[in-house]
């Protein structure tokens, strides 16, 4: 047994749950450490923690556990594993924490205030995104029309993201009122060093081939270029501005959450299980 760490201070409840709320309004995201049972008393219960990638605040009472219990959350961080106990051994003993990453809402960018982006708006939101808005209209880009935005920025399509995080977990959505201003904000994007976790434009066909086409000639490499959803959204037919929000909104879940977007009546073959060949 090691014994407490010197200099670190036990953390208390109302700090945790301050650096939780933090992480949750779009912070770094942090993973929350409780101690529920250590039968070998290698922990008081109620001990707590909070891990980030680069550091880490409070102590579990050893500092061989602490340092065990860092690895085990920046893991956690690492795989976006879920909240629930997890045992932790240091010293040949073993130690029950209940493990709670918080991580901040992924965020979608809408670049372009239009048709478009305001039932896109709302269905983000309530899908969960924190949404952000740009145009370089003073009248488009208003809280009015975007009441469900986190915020909403005027922005110059010649440097359309100063001031805006472009991260792996941004969901970037290209739907300016023009096909150039589409193509200034995907070129930014994809010189970047650090790619979003999704990024879609706008367009026909011909247009998307065409912008592709110079962006290659820009010398953007082909596996950069491939992530790229271009034309935007699932095939579902859609025409309204409300619709195509509908076909956006389904293809950004499924670059969340990893789905195929085949639909579930293939994907599960209920009928052809249960109804039999007719003799």
């Amino acid at each position: 047994m090691t014994g407490p760490p010197r200099g670190i201070e036990p953390l208390s409840l109302a700090d945790a749950v301050h650096h939780a709320r933090e992480a949750l309004e779009g912070g770094e995201p942090v993973v929350g450490l409780t101690v529920l049972d250590s039968p070998d008393g290698l922990a008081p219960p109620g001990a707590r923690m909070c891990v980030w990638a680069g550091r880490a605040a409070g102590t579990l009472g050893d500092a061989n556990l602490d340092d065990a219990a860092i690895r085990m959350s920046r893991g956690v961080l690492a795989q976006g594993g879920k909240a629930g106990p997890r045992t932790v051994e240091a010293d040949g003993r073993s130690c029950t924490l209940y493990v709670e990453p918080h991580l901040p809402p992924p965020e979608l960018v809408i670049v372009g205030a239009g048709h478009v982006a305001r039932p896109l708006c709302r269905i983000g939101a309530m899908l969960g995104f924190r949404v952000t808005v740009l145009d370089d209209r003073a009248e488009f880009a208003t809280r009015e029309r975007f009441p469900e935005a986190a915020e909403v920025r005027p922005a110059r399509f010649d440097d359309p993201f100063r001031g805006v995080r472009i991260n792996a977990r941004t969901y970037l959505v290209l739907v300016t009122r023009g096909h150039k201003y589409d193509f200034e904000a995907l070129r930014d994007v994809l010189h970047r060093p650090e790619l979003p976790a999704y990024v879609g434009m706008i367009g026909s066909r011909r247009r998307t081939r065409a912008a592709l086409e110079q962006l290659a000639r820009d010398g953007i490499g082909e596996d950069r270029l491939r992530a790229v959803h271009a034309p935007i959204g699932l095939d579902v037919g859609a025409e309204t501005p409300e619709e195509i929000a509908v076909s956006v909104g389904a293809e950004l879940v499924m670059a969340l959450r990893g789905g195929t977007g085949r639909p579930l009546r293939d994907v599960e073959r209920v009928a052809e299980r249960w109804i039999k060949p007719s003799t």
